[in-house]
């Protein structure tokens, strides 16, 4: 059985979709102005752990459906990787979706969605979790499946949702919004 280092070498895991609109929930933000680095810094300073890497994680348009977010995407992962940031995106991939509208009639439109990054993140997770990159995981998601991580193959991993992290107290596992699992590497 290991013992737990005084001092734990943290990584921090972002879904960028799910704390864009986290963020657009709890403060009416339209625009993603968020630092994924200070806030990691922040919570693993309350906790007196050391922040060894950010990693960040998005999907985003093409720049011929949306070439405005293209572009903002484009150069704010730039930015993020410039200040140390571990930066993976995907194109969207777009899919008809169609609604009934209250008059009985039907509204087809187009929807970009992401594929592929939720399961790469939690890829990520498992692959450091064994090379021992870290000793605890502080993964910001509203993806819930991503737990399974925790009690897989983790020594600690604290998952946060993001849609309260930023009301709570962030980073705290007393926070009803973080929950934490503790358990040996085999």
């Amino acid at each position: 059985m290991l013992t737990e280092p005084a001092i734990k070498r943290a990584a921090v895991f972002v879904d960028g979709q799910n704390l864009f609109y986290a963020a657009k929930s709890a403060f009416g933000y339209g625009y993603p102005n968020y630092d994924v680095a200070a806030l990691a810094a922040a919570v693993c300073q309350k906790q007196n752990w050391n922040l060894g890497q950010v990693r960040f994680y998005t999907g985003i348009p093409d720049p011929a459906d949306d070439a405005f977010w293209n572009h903002f995407w484009t150069a704010k992962l730039a930015q993020m990787g410039r200040q140390g940031v571990y930066v993976f995106s995907r194109a969207l991939r777009y899919r008809n979706q169609t609604v009934r509208l209250p008059s009985g009639q039907t509204h087809t439109f187009l929807v970009g969605q992401e594929k592929g990054v939720d399961v790469r993140l939690a890829l990520d997770i498992v692959r450091l979790a064994y090379q021992k990159a870290y000793d605890v995981a502080l993964v910001f998601s509203q993806d819930q499946d991503l737990s399974e991580v925790a009690f897989r193959h983790c020594a600690r991993m604290m998952l946060c949702t993001v849609s309260r992290i930023t009301t709570s107290n962030p980073g705290h596992s007393d926070s009803p919004n973080c929950r934490t699992a503790r358990m040996t590497r085999s």
